[in-house]
Formats: structure tokens, sequence, C-alpha cells
């Protein structure tokens, strides 16, 4: 991380990018409400006059930002310049394949701890593979999918790793459930990654030949075929999300997942009639996806910065299911909040980035996982803003 000094040198502590877009709102919108108040957090964006409306909707807020910053993302000297005025750059600004990576890029350089919401695995490993040596030597710590996508399954995991018995194989799997809707930047993510599959592939490859495998332990995402989970009573859909490869990342890097660890990630549905339509609809955009007019077609159903009014976000919740076993244990325990892609995202993304800049964090520099760079203290702030992990069920394996 940055030096004391180097930090002291600067004149903000957080930046919010982005803070235009409708989970940058909402992100600045807790930022603004919960935020220590000797915080110095600037927005930042490409147009003046949409960063000063935000800024008047917060006025009165306990801790509203202390400017506005007009920075494009295309602009690398601007980036530059910003992620040398802060400690820590939280950017909403998808999707990241597009738009992402100069950020990182200045971030790594100046030493400054960066976050995101992408879901965008493709997006991850480049930056791993361009960036993490950098990120090293400056002390920044790079983490990404600090939303919905990943945090409560990388976080989720955690707890349920704790729940088990030490150095030992463990296996587990999350079920995730929602009433809500993806979020526009979640999709429009989604639609740009399945257009690319053969240079995602390219892309974990590298990366993969250069990173290396933990010394005595391994850690895996597996791929586990559709059925019936008869402990949650739920038909199990297998998800192709970045959320495993995630959580695989945080076992692989913490040897509090025992020597071997196997995480495998699915949506939950109580029929089999929902779980089949749910695969057909993979199908169906996975195939649209890659002809061009028709990914175009699709990229208006549901634009980026957009997003569902205050009274549906209340209506909507998620959950995750995780069921763990090793050492003749097994424990279901389980994570839950409300409106997932907007609502509780704005809320995970803000509480990370206080996280790191204020709490006692393991000492770490790279590109790092929510669940190795913060971890139970993470999952302490976002259970005091609602969000639930708890134990459902544990005991012996039968």
């Amino acid at each position: 991380m940055p030096t004391p000094e180097s930090a002291a040198d600067r004149d903000l502590d957080l930046v919010l990018l982005g803070a235009t877009g409708f989970v940058g709102r909402l992100t600045a919108a807790h930022l603004a409400a919960h935020a220590p108040a000797d915080l110095r957090w600037a927005v930042a964006g490409r147009n003046e006059s949409t960063l000063g409306s935000v800024v008047a909707d917060l006025a009165g807020s306990p801790c509203p930002p202390v400017e506005t910053v007009v920075v494009d993302v295309t602009d690398r000297a601007g980036l530059d310049t910003l992620a040398g005025r802060t400690r820590a750059l939280a950017t909403t600004v998808g999707p990241y394949l597009s738009y992402g990576e100069p950020v990182v890029a200045a971030c790594a350089a100046a030493g400054t701890d960066y976050l995101d919401l992408t879901g965008e695995a493709e997006f991850v490993d480049r930056t791993w593979i361009h960036h993490h040596a950098t990120a090293v030597a400056s002390g920044a710590r790079l983490v990404h999918a600090c939303g919905f996508d990943s945090v409560p399954h990388d976080l989720g995991a955690q707890f349920t790793v704790e729940q088990l018995p030490a150095d030992v194989p463990l296996t587990v799997r999350g079920v995730v459930r929602s009433n809500a809707a993806f979020s526009g930047g979640t999709y429009q993510s989604a639609l740009t990654a399945i257009s690319r599959t053969s240079q995602a592939r390219q892309a974990a490859k590298v990366r993969g030949s250069r990173e290396g495998r933990p010394q005595g332990r391994s850690s895996r995402a597996v791929a586990a075929k559709p059925g019936r989970d008869e402990i949650l009573g739920y038909w199990l859909l297998p998800l192709p999300t970045v959320d495993p490869q995630v959580v695989a990342r945080s076992g692989a890097a913490l040897e509090a997942y025992g020597p071997r660890f196997r995480y495998s990630h699915f949506a939950g549905t109580r029929t089999l009639r929902a779980a089949a339509a749910g695969a057909l609809g993979v199908v169906a955009l996975g195939s649209a996806a890659q002809v061009p007019p028709l990914r175009k077609l699709l990229a208006t159903r549901v634009p980026a910065g957009t997003g569902p009014s205050e009274e549906k976000r209340a209506r909507s919740w998620f959950t995750v299911d995780l069921v763990g076993e090793g050492g003749g244990r097994r424990v279901h325990t389980r994570v839950s909040g409300g409106d997932p892609g907007y609502s509780e995202t704005a809320v995970m993304l803000a509480e990370a980035a206080i996280s790191l800049l204020r709490d006692d964090n393991p000492e770490t520099s790279g590109q790092v996982t929510t669940a190795v760079a913060m971890g139970p203290r993470l999952r302490e702030r976002l259970v005091r803003h609602g969000m639930g992990f708890e134990v459902v069920d544990a005991g012996p394996l039968p």
C-alpha cells in the first residue's frame, strides 16, 4: 500500500469515478451518508454540469464530497494526475473491457488503491497480466468485483470455510437466488464477455502460465452438472460468471482454505421448469451475442447507467446459500440482502473503499480479491448496513 508519507502528501482519500451513473449516484449517496466525517473524497466524471447535480443532491448530508473532478477515462494524463492526488479510487465506469484499463494502469503506477464493479473475467485476467507487477512494486491494491460480483460469494465462501475444520480438504458450493433484474452495467458487461469467449480463454491461459500455484496446496473452481440439490431443495443451474474464479483465487491465496479447496457456483430455482427456461435463456443470449447486429440490438434493451425505481429496489432481494464440507463436517451458510444489482452493490463498493482506507487489513499489494484484501473487516461493515451472514445448519456428515 502507499507509504504513510506518500499518503499524507495526497489531498484526497477517495475518488468516486463514474459518480453520475445510476450506481455511481447510489454509491455517492451512501458515502455522503455514512463515510467518516473526516474522509476527504471527491466525485469524478466527464460532465461538469452532471457532477454538479450529483453534489446538489447530496447537499445537507453528513459527509458530502469535497470537490468535483472533470476527467475522461480515455485521458491517461488526466487519470495519472487524478490517481496521484488520492489514496484510493473506486470506479463504476463500464463495461470495463472498454473503459477500465487506463484507470487501472494509472492507479497501479501511482500506488493508489483501485476498486471496481467488474464481472468481466477477461478484464480481470488482462489487468493482472499488464498491471499486477507494477502494483506490487508501487504498493497499490487492485481489487476487482467489489459489488454483487463478487462480494457475497467471495466473503460468503470465506465465512463458510471459517465454520469448517482447518487443514483438511474442503468443498463449497454457492447457490444464488434473487427476484431482481440484472443491472444495466451487468447486462452490458455480460454481452461483451459472451461475445469474446476466445479472447477470454487466451487471457486466462496467459495469466495461468505466469501466475503459478500455491506451494503444497490447490484451489480451483470446478464445473458441476445441473441437477437437484437435496440439501437446499433447489434445482441447480451452473452459472458462467466471474464469481467462481474470484473465490478460487481467494482459496489459493489464503492457507485457511486448506490443502485442497474446490468451489462450484449455481443459480437455484424451485422448479425444474424454471431451471430449464434459465438454461435456454443463457444459450439464446450467448448465441445472439456472437452476431454483431443482434448484439447491438440486445445492448439497447437494458442501457448501462439506468436502473429501477426506489420502490422496485425496495422489493428486491437476494440470497446466496453455501454448502461446505470437509473433515467429516457439513455446514450450510447464507448471505442475504436487498436489491443486489443496484442498492446493495453501491453499499458494497462504498464500504469496500472505506475498509481499504480505514480498517486494520492485512499487508498486501498487487491484484487481490476482497477476501484477501479485507475479508472479515468488510463483512462486519456489510452486516452493520443490513446484509446477513448466518449459519443455517451445521453438523457431522451423514
